[in-house]
């Protein structure tokens, strides 16, 4: 299922943003400016999407969800870029990344902090494969309110062991978890690669089956 939408063109905002603007509001690092004049051309906030644009409520969490095209200089984006237009820019963000004729989708779920309502809690960022922009792009999912739209949109971008049936909080936090103990895991074999001696090879194969062990069981809990 593609995450490319055809959003209404009531909602079309086409604005650009100046880079400027999310150093000022992220704070950001002369290694990050960097990284935003290597990687990023141009960003614009592409949609709006909210009541008075597409009739749908708010709801706590959710008052808009903002649509932008990053179009890049270079096939991959540095997460640490995006992080920092999700911190300039207090409302949920879908990235829509245009590079050489192809797209790709890219968003973290973003909600505002339970213990300070003017922060914001960003989760790790889960994205697609890269595809033609020729594709056709499908119609934008039904929704009851803002709050799941932005559920619905984020649906086909996190992986199904993540738990299909739960809230977004827990499939998010699952998926997290997940990728944790993966990354565990390949820092395990590293050590395995290196290690010379018969008995801490040992050591270590064993606490990687427990690593693997657990990470098994977080996918099968999906």
């Amino acid at each position: 299922m593609t995450a490319f939408f055809d959003y209404p063109r009531a909602a079309a905002f086409g604005r650009v943003l100046p880079k400027s603007r999310i150093y000022e509001k992220a704070n950001a690092s002369a290694k990050l400016r960097q990284l935003f004049v290597d990687q990023v051309d141009q960003i614009v906030w592409q949609y709006k999407l909210a009541p008075e644009t597409i009739n749908l409520d708010a709801t706590k969490s959710v008052a808009e969800i903002q649509i932008f095209t990053i179009t890049l200089r270079v096939a991959n984006i540095n997460e640490d870029v995006l992080r920092a237009i999700d911190k300039a820019i207090p409302y949920p963000i879908t990235f829509e990344l245009v590079h050489n004729g192809k797209r790709k989708v890219i968003a973290a779920y973003k909600r505002p902090s339970e213990a300070d309502g003017s922060k914001w809690v960003v989760s790790e960022y889960f994205s697609t494969e890269w595809e033609s922009e020729d594709n056709q792009r499908k119609p934008l999912p039904q929704a009851l309110n803002l709050g799941r739209l932005y559920e619905r949109l984020l649906d086909v971008l996190i992986p199904e062991e993540s738990g299909a049936d739960e809230p977004i909080v827990k499939r998010v936090e699952r998926m997290e978890a997940i990728r944790a103990k993966q990354r565990e895991a390949e820092r395990i074999k590293a050590r395995l690669a290196k290690e010379k001696q018969f008995n801490r090879k040992v050591a270590i194969n064993a606490t990687l089956r427990q690593v693997q062990s657990e990470l098994d069981a977080l996918v099968k809990r999906g």
